[in-house]
C-alpha cells in the first residue's frame, strides 16, 4: 500500500485537494467560502499541473513552442480565468493518471528486455591455482575455466568441457525445450544449467557475449523510429500550431459574425478545442504500439534492430535464402550405405572411417560419426588428393575414399546405386575394386516446410533460394519445398548481385542467411535476416533482424507481429484523429464541455494505450516447439569438398 502511495503520491495529493475543494464549494456553504476552495484548487492544480508546465518551458527553450504541455497549460489556465476550477484541474489530473498508463504500459513492454538483463549472474566459479573462487563476470578472461551447477545461470558464452550437458535456454530463444550440448559446443551466457555439474572454457568477454549483444540490440532497436512514428512528428509539428490558431480564430471571429457575442461562451469553446486537440494520445500510442511489437518479436526469439524494420518486414514481398544452416540443418549425416561385390555395410563404413580418421571435413565427421566409435584400421602411405577424396593403404592394399573424378583417374569402374535423390556420394575402392558407395545429405529443418507455407500466406510472393552448393542439391531441396527459383554453385559475389538485381523502388527485397560469406548480401538486402544461433559474428552484426533460434518458421512469426503491430497503430491513429476531430466539432458549436475534451484527450489516450498493450498479450507466448540442430562453426555453405560428388 505504501508503494502504491509513493509511486502515485503527485496525483493521490491532487485528487484529494480536488475533492475537498468540490466538498467546500458545493457541499457547504458559508461566509467567505470562496477563499478556502480557491487555494484547494490551487493546491490541487499545481501538484499535478506543475511538472506540465515544467515540460512546456523546457520545450520552449528547445524551440518548440506549441508542445502538447503547452497546448494545456493554456487551456487550463484560461480554465481557471473564467471559473472552470474543477475542469482545470481535471485536464491536468487525468493527463498524469494517463502519463501512469503510459509508464505502466511502456514497462510491461520491456520486460522482455528486463528478463534478459535479470539472466546476467552478478557471480561466476572460476578455476584458478588449482582451486575455485567466486568473482563478478567481467573479472574473467577468455580462456579461462569456470564451473555451473545445476540450477544456476551460465555467466559467460563458452566451449563446453564436460561431456555433454542440458540447457535451458528461454531466455535467450524464447524457446521452452532445453537445449542439448556435448563437449566442445557452445554455451551461451544467460542458459541456465539442467541437470549436472559442467565445466565451461570462456570464449566471449563478459561486454560481448550473446547476452550482451542481444540487450544491445534490443535496447537500440526502441530508439530507432519507424515511418508511421516520423510522419506523425511531423504532423503534430504542423498540426499542433495550427489549432492554436484556430481556437484563436474561434474566440475572436465570431464577434464579427453572429449576434448576442459573448465573450466567455466562445473563449470557454476555445479552451475546450485546445484541450481536444492535444495530440497526446498519438504522441504516446504509436510509439508505444512499436515497441511492444519489438517486445513480443525478442520475447519469441526474433530480435528487431530497429521499428522501421517491422514495416520492412511487412512489405515485404522477395525473399531471397541461403541454404546450408537456413532452411536445412547444416550438419551432414550418411543417409545410406551400398557395399558391392561381396562387402558388408559394416566393412564399407570402417574402410571409409579409416582413411577419414584425422580429417575435419564436415562429411568426414559424417561417416566418423556413423561408427559409433568402432575400432578403426590404421592407415600407412595416406595421401589426400585436392578437391578429390583420400588414398592409403589397409592392410596391404590400397584403398581409394573420394568422387567419381578420383576412381575415373584411378581406372575405376563404379557399380551404379538405386538412389535417385541427389545426396553426396562418397565412393570407396580396395584394390582396385569399387567396393560401395556411402551416401550423405544435409537435412531439411523440420520448420522449413512449413515456413515457406506461411510465408506465401503473409503475402511474400517470390521467394529464391542462393547457395554455394551444386545445382542438382538446390534444385532438389528447391522442389521439395515448392520454391520459385533456386540458384546453386554461386560464390558470394553473384549472391550479391541476383539480389542487388531484383532491388527495386517499388517492392521490398530480403535476404536470409547465416554465414559470414552472407554478410555483404544481408547488408545489401532491404531487410536482411541473420540466424543469429549458428550465424557468424560478422552476419549478425549487419542484420536488420536475427532469428535467435535458427528456426526459419519465425520469419512468417516476424511478418505476423510486423502486421498486427501496423493495424494497432493505424487503429489507434484513426480512432484518436475521428473522436478528437468530432469533438472540436461539437465544442465550436457549443455542444460540449470540458469533461468531453478530457475523454477526447486523456480517455482516448488510455483507450489507445490499452490497444497497444494487445500486441504483447497476444504474442506473449508463441515460440515454435520444432527445434532446429546447430552444427558446428566448421560446417559452412560453399566449403571445399575434397572427398565427394553429386
Amino acid at each position: 500500500m505504501m508503494t502504491f502511495i509513493k509511486k502515485y503520491k503527485e496525483a493521490i495529493a491532487s485528487a484529494l485537494f480536488l475533492a475537498a475543494a468540490l466538498i467546500v464549494e458545493h457541499g457547504v456553504s458559508f461566509v467567505g467560502q470562496p477563499y478556502v476552495y480557491l487555494p484547494l484548487y490551487g493546491l490541487s492544480y499545481i501538484v499535478v499541473g506543475g511538472p506540465v508546465w515544467m515540460k512546456a518551458f523546457k520545450s520552449i527553450k528547445g524551440g518548440t513552442i506549441f508542445s502538447e504541455f503547452f497546448l494545456m497549460g493554456i487551456a487550463t489556465v484560461g480554465a481557471f480565468a473564467i471559473g472552470e476550477y474543477a475542469e482545470g484541474v481535471a485536464v491536468m489530473l487525468f493527463y498524469m493518471v494517463g502519463e501512469y498508463a503510459q509508464d505502466g504500459a511502456v514497462n510491461r513492454a520491456k520486460q522482455s528486455i528486463k528478463s534478459l538483463i535479470d539472466q546476467q549472474p552478478d557471480t561466476a566459479t572460476v578455476e584458478r591455482n588449482g582451486t575455485t573462487e567466486s568473482v563478478h563476470p567481467s573479472e574473467i578472461e577468455p580462456g579461462e575455466i569456470i564451473q555451473v551447477k545445476p540450477g544456476e545461470k551460465v555467466p559467460l558464452d563458452g566451449e563446453l568441457l564436460t561431456e555433454k550437458g542440458s540447457f535451458n535456454t528461454a531466455a535467450l530463444t524464447g524457446e521452452s525445450k532445453p537445449m542439448s550440448r556435448e563437449s566442445g559446443e557452445e554455451v551461451w551466457a544467460g542458459s541456465i544449467n539442467q541437470d549436472r555439474p559442467v565445466r565451461i572454457k570462456v570464449t566471449s568477454g563478459y561486454e560481448d557475449t550473446k547476452l550482451s549483444n542481444i540487450l544491445t540490440m534490443v535496447q537500440e532497436a526502441s530508439k530507432r523510429k519507424a515511418p508511421t512514428q516520423r510522419f506523425m512528428t511531423r504532423f503534430a509539428s504542423i498540426y499542433t500550431p495550427i489549432v492554436v490558431w484556430l481556437a484563436v480564430a474561434l474566440t475572436f471571429v465570431p464577434y464579427f459574425v453572429v449576434e448576442n457575442y459573448v465573450f466567455q461562451d466562445w473563449f470557454y469553446r476555445a479552451l475546450i478545442f485546445l484541450v481536444v486537440s492535444c495530440p497526446c494520445g498519438l504522441v504516446i500510442s504509436i510509439p508505444l504500439g512499436y515497441f511492444g511489437g519489438i517486445g513480443a518479436a525478442s520475447r519469441n526469439g526474433i530480435l528487431l534492430k530497429g521499428s522501421d524494420f517491422l514495416d520492412q518486414l511487412r512489405k515485404m514481398k522477395t525473399l531471397f535464402m541461403d541454404k546450408t544452416g537456413t532452411m536445412t540443418e547444416g550438419s551432414f549425416e550418411v543417409r545410406y550405405i551400398h557395399p558391392v561385390n561381396g562387402y558388408s555395410q559394416e566393412e564399407l563404413l570402417r574402410l571409409a572411417a579409416s582413411l577419414e580418421q584425422d580429417s575435419t571435413h564436415p562429411i568426414a565427421k559424417a561417416i566418423l560419426n556413423r561408427t559409433n566409435g568402432q575400432q578403426l584400421h590404421p592407415v600407412e602411405n595416406q595421401q589426400e588428393i585436392s578437391g578429390k577424396g583420400l588414398k592409403g593403404t589397409i592392410n596391404g592394399k590400397t584403398v581409394i575414399v573420394g568422387n567419381r573424378d578420383l576412381l575415373g583417374q584411378e581406372g575405376i569402374s563404379i557399380s551404379s546405386t538405386d538412389v535417385d535423390d541427389p545426396y553426396t556420394y562418397v565412393h570407396v575402392a580396395e584394390d582396385g575394386i569399387h567396393v560401395g558407395t556411402i551416401s550423405i545429405a544435409d537435412q531439411i529443418k523440420e520448420d522449413s516446410k512449413q515456413a515457406i507455407e506461411a510465408l506465401r500466406k503473409h503475402g511474400v510472393n517470390e521467394i529464391v533460394m542462393l547457395s554455394g552448393d551444386n545445382q542438382e542439391v538446390v534444385d532438389h531441396i528447391s522442389r521439395k519445398l515448392e520454391l520459385d527459383h533456386a540458384y546453386g554453385s554461386l560464390l558470394p559475389d553473384e549472391k550479391y548481385r541476383h539480389v542487388e538485381q531484383a532491388l527495386s523502388p517499388s517492392k521490398t527485397v530480403g535476404f536470409i542467411g547465416d554465414g559470414v560469406n552472407d554478410a555483404p548480401v544481408i547488408t545489401l538486402a532491404d531487410i536482411g535476416i541473420a540466424m543469429g544461433g549458428i550465424g557468424s559474428d560478422a552476419t549478425v552484426e549487419t542484420a536488420d533482424v536475427v532469428i535467435q533460434t535458427d528456426q526459419p518458421s519465425k520469419i512468417p512469426l516476424a511478418i505476423e507481429i510486423a502486421n498486427f503491430t501496423h493495424r494497432i497503430v493505424w487503429q489507434n491513429i484513426g480512432f484518436a484523429l475521428g473522436i478528437k476531430v468530432l469533438v472540436m466539432v461539437l465544442a465550436t458549436f457549443g455542444m460540449a464541455t470540458m469533461w468531453e475534451a478530457i475523454f477526447a484527450d486523456v480517455g482516448v489516450a488510455l483507450i489507445a494505450i490499452g490497444n497497444a498493450i494487445r500486441i504483447q498479450n497476444k504474442y506473449s507466448d508463441k515460440g515454435f516447439s520444432l527445434k532446429a540442430k546447430k552444427p558446428s562453426a566448421s560446417q559452412s555453405e560453399g566449403q571445399p569438398n575434397a572427398c565427394c560428388e553429386i
